[in-house]
């Protein structure tokens, strides 16, 4: 979410959530993936392209390499939005069972 006023952003609040253990972890693994892709040279430091997971991490992808795809940064980051400025789709679906 963007801030009207930089005054307006806490960065000992944003010190404190990147350093969590969890946060360390998702970001050590996208880290990971994106040096896959830079060993095949699908992505150069500065080219403005984005790693992408085709199935998410927080869905319950993998850093495999066929899972990976360079995009541009402008299409990995570009979701369709909620009013809540949350990722259109992303809440899990109820799925009905039905007995045999």
């Amino acid at each position: 979410m963007p801030y009207k006023n930089k005054s307006d952003r806490n960065y000992k609040r944003e010190r404190q959530y990147d350093g969590r253990p969890d946060v360390k972890k998702r970001r050590a693994a996208r880290n990971r993936a994106r040096y896959k892709l830079m060993k095949e040279g699908k992505v150069r430091v500065g080219d403005g392209k984005d790693v992408d997971h085709k199935k998410p991490l927080t869905r319950g992808g993998s850093n495999r390499r066929g899972n990976l795809r360079a995009v541009p940064a402008g299409k990995n980051r570009s979701f369709k939005r909620n009013s809540d400025h949350s990722i259109a789709g992303s809440k899990k679906k109820a799925v009905k069972k039905t007995r045999k």
